[in-house]
């Protein structure tokens, strides 16, 4: 597991960041209690799966997988403070809002929610893409 730091764009309004970056031996040990699903987000630059897991002592970990193109295994896995991994989920729930009020034309059209959470996520695969783990 490796640690890095990603700061975002003052406008985001979003501090820093602490992440883990997981290997695939540090996943396995973060989910031996199992995990759960919470949520997905397809972008350009990636297919996201949002989940918690626990450790085999209960310890909580709140986790992204990435997976890139058409691949079935994940490019990579990154875990975070559960205050930042909850900024993630108000983004993705606000969406859910924010699309209903809007009409199908001016859709693609507005920057919602989730097109911020894209952007943030955007700002950590860059920030973790050289980091081997």
């Amino acid at each position: 597991m490796k640690s890095f730091v990603v700061s975002f764009h003052q406008e985001d309004n979003v501090d820093t960041m602490q992440i883990q970056k997981l290997s695939e031996a540090d996943f396995e040990k973060a989910t031996e209690g199992g995990t759960r699903h919470l949520f997905e987000l397809d972008t350009n630059i990636g297919f996201f799966v949002f989940f918690d897991g626990a450790d085999k002592d209960g310890t909580i970990s709140y986790m992204m997988l990435q997976y890139e193109e058409d691949n079935e295994d994940p490019s990579a896995c990154y875990a975070f403070q559960l205050s930042d991994f909850y900024e993630f989920m108000a983004l993705y729930l606000n969406d859910l809002e924010f699309a209903e009020e809007m009409d199908e034309e001016d859709e693609e059209q507005e920057y919602g929610p989730i097109h911020h959470l894209a952007h943030l996520l955007f700002h950590i695969v860059e920030e973790g893409k050289d980091l081997a783990v």
